[in-house]
């Protein structure tokens, strides 16, 4: 470990320590502590030291959680008063904004001194003022480099890394229908590369990849067991995976995007005061601290934070202002269920036949042939970025959120599947003309 590396770990957690000590201090109220009840997402670990710092700040209150993943959190906050929640707190954009058009929240009245507007293109704040982003997290690729160097293979830097043919059969991807985290990632490609380039792209990165569905082992295990020494991920996971102990790293590439998790307050909070009391220590210096412990380990929204944090911390500002967060989620959300629709019908459904066929073509190209055409065929998107910008086709999709439950397939996604096939068959047929 460097000095400068010692030195900022050094600082940050005598500020931890010294923040604590303070908080400690507090005179006993005369009256018993009010409820705020908070309904999130987040594990334990992180739930467990916010509470227990707030409680120490604000021995007025006492913190009751209740936890509901995203598509739940959708149906319980839409029940008469929100069900009796004062908060919610999560890492949940299209959730947020969703309830935000039914009029759930209440306007978030908090000291916004010290907390930007935006990073890079994606908003950290809501235009209508109703709720803020407390954190973020960060998409890219979780790696196993034992694994990579065995192999005699380095790190991939950026997106058509993973398209190399050397990586084939390598790289654990997240199956967008299914994975709450992954839809992002489809937008993040389409948006640098643009909507042919970008699904030409995808195909050949999901040439080479593994899929892995919900339900079945995470994407960090494949990385970390070397089946997959290359996974697709939000780096919160992987960052839980190496603090219980598992031989990861992970890198976040030249072209990503953040997705920020928000606090609101209810507009039939039972407990307002409280509630912003809550949401304010969030955002606060001493709340954003936290995030940094080791055991946590997200992306504070404050750029005065960071510098307090350990030298090898990843700073997203840094890398906004180097141009590698250009990803505008605002715009993508109103896309991210059909686009991962699309990827469903396009390359996940007869993943073997697309596996298979991207072989052939990288075999032919290294053997000196010429399939450009194959190539184009193959990764030809199976709809036109003006048919995917139709309201009327994205409202067939809006209601498929985070971990939603998969429905039965709509004649939209059948004709997609159908598209695939023609382009997977028409691909065939040029590598046989040019004799492969």
């Amino acid at each position: 470990m460097s000095s400068s590396t010692s030195a900022a770990r050094r600082r940050f957690l005598a500020g931890l320590a010294a923040g604590t000590a303070a908080l400690a201090v507090r005179p006993l109220c005369a009256a018993p502590p009010s409820r705020v009840v908070v309904l999130t997402a987040y594990p334990d670990e992180t739930v467990s030291r916010f509470e227990r710092a707030f409680e120490q700040a604000h021995p007025e209150y006492r913190l009751q959680f209740v936890w509901r993943m995203p598509h739940d959190a959708l149906s319980y906050l839409r029940q008469p008063g929100q069900a009796g929640v004062d908060v919610y707190w999560s890492a949940s954009p299209r959730t947020f904004a969703a309830l935000a058009a039914d009029g759930v929240w209440r306007p978030l009245k908090v000291d916004r001194t010290g907390l930007p507007g935006r990073i890079g293109k994606t908003a950290l704040a809501d235009p209508g003022g109703r709720y803020l982003a407390t954190e973020m997290a960060g998409f890219g690729f979780a790696v196993n480099d034992a694994a990579l160097k065995r192999l005699k293979l380095e790190r991939p830097k950026d997106w058509p890394d993973l398209a190399d043919a050397r990586y084939a059969g390598l790289v654990a991807l997240p199956v967008p229908a299914q994975v709450g985290f992954a839809p992002p990632m489809v937008e993040i490609v389409l948006q640098t590369w643009g909507w042919e380039g970008g699904w030409a792209l995808w195909s050949e990165i999901a040439g080479n990849a593994v899929p892995v569905e919900r339900g079945s082992t995470f994407v960090t295990d494949e990385v970390a067991s070397g089946r997959c020494p290359i996974g697709l991920s939000i780096d919160f996971f992987a960052v839980s995976a190496i603090a219980n102990g598992m031989p990861l790293a992970f890198v976040y590439p030249r072209h990503g995007g953040i997705n920020p998790a928000h606090v609101a307050i209810t507009a039939g909070a039972p407990n307002p005061d409280g509630a912003l009391v809550f949401a304010d220590f969030v955002l606060s210096t001493a709340g954003q601290r936290l995030l940094g412990h080791p055991d946590i380990r997200k992306l504070p929204v404050r750029p005065a934070v960071y510098d307090e944090l350990p030298a090898d911390y990843y700073d997203p500002f840094a890398a906004a202002s180097r141009g590698e967060l250009d990803y505008d989620s605002e715009s993508a959300r109103l896309r991210l269920a059909l686009s991962a629709a699309v990827f469903q019908q396009m390359l996940v459904e007869d993943h073997g036949e697309l596996v298979a066929l991207w072989r052939r073509l990288h075999a032919a190209e290294a053997a000196g042939k010429d399939v450009a055409s194959a190539r184009r065929a193959v990764g030809r998107p199976v709809l036109s970025e003006a048919e995917a910008a139709d309201p009327g086709l994205r409202r067939l999709f809006r209601h498929r959120v985070e971990g939603a439950a998969g429905t039965e397939a709509t004649a939209k996604e059948k004709l997609w599947r159908e598209r695939a096939a023609d382009n997977r068959a028409q691909a065939r047929r040029l590598l046989e003309q040019a004799g492969e």
